[in-house]
């Protein structure tokens, strides 16, 4: 499993699009550019910790039930997190917590802690939270498209009302065809021009098999 950290982070054949690992988290998180963000911080809090707790102990955890084991650390500070921004933002965490919960399957499914026990603590952090920002960029890049041109607004955390929104002008909130890529259909639909221009590009540079 070592050649899984040899290969690019991006166009290698375990990259978050080429794997196509967490692709319903993407949709649902990419809608607003503020659930994005919230979704940014529990990718790299709950897979960095999960991953240096299993680095750590990975010696002493049975073999069997390794993965209930992952899940329960994973989804534990996934709470954490979830409990962490309830106290900063109540309402908030009330429209993200329906895809937070899909954090922990995400850790899952990358099958980095198959490849994991090979590294030192150290390397496998910073290969894990590298893997989860560039997931997570790929998140707020798709939002960056959705909420302007199917909302009209960008919106941040914060404020009592759970986010803040800036209004791009009453042309954007008009134009009806674009509203489609604020709902699930319109993410899927965004999101498969987003892996056909993906494949493509990957094509044209060569790497088409992992190095």
């Amino acid at each position: 499993m070592k050649n899984r950290f040899s290969s690019h982070i991006f166009w290698g054949s375990h990259s978050p699009l080429s794997t196509l690992s967490g692709a319903a988290l993407i949709i649902m998180a990419s809608s607003r550019l503020s659930f994005a963000l919230i979704c940014t911080g529990a990718l790299i809090w709950v897979f960095g910790l999960t991953v240096l707790s299993y680095s750590c102990a990975h010696s002493i955890l049975p073999t069997k039930g390794r993965m209930v084991v992952l899940l329960f650390l994973s989804s534990f500070f996934c709470g954490i997190f979830a409990i962490l921004v309830s106290l900063l933002n109540p309402l908030l965490i009330l429209g993200t917590f329906f895809f937070l919960v899909l954090v922990p399957p995400w850790c899952m499914s990358t099958g980095f802690f198959e490849a994991v026990e090979s590294l030192d603590p150290f390397e496998a952090i910073s290969r894990a939270l590298l893997e989860a920002v560039v997931f997570s960029g790929i998140i707020i890049a798709i939002s960056f498209i959705r909420e302007p041109f199917g909302m009209g607004t960008l919106s941040f955390p914060g404020s009592s009302q759970g986010i803040i929104e800036i209004y791009e002008g009453q042309s954007a909130r008009t134009f009806l065809p674009g509203r489609i890529l604020s709902i699930s259909a319109g993410g899927l639909l965004l999101f498969g021009y987003v892996i056909a221009l993906y494949r493509y590009f990957k094509n044209r540079s060569g790497n088409v098999s992992e190095e």
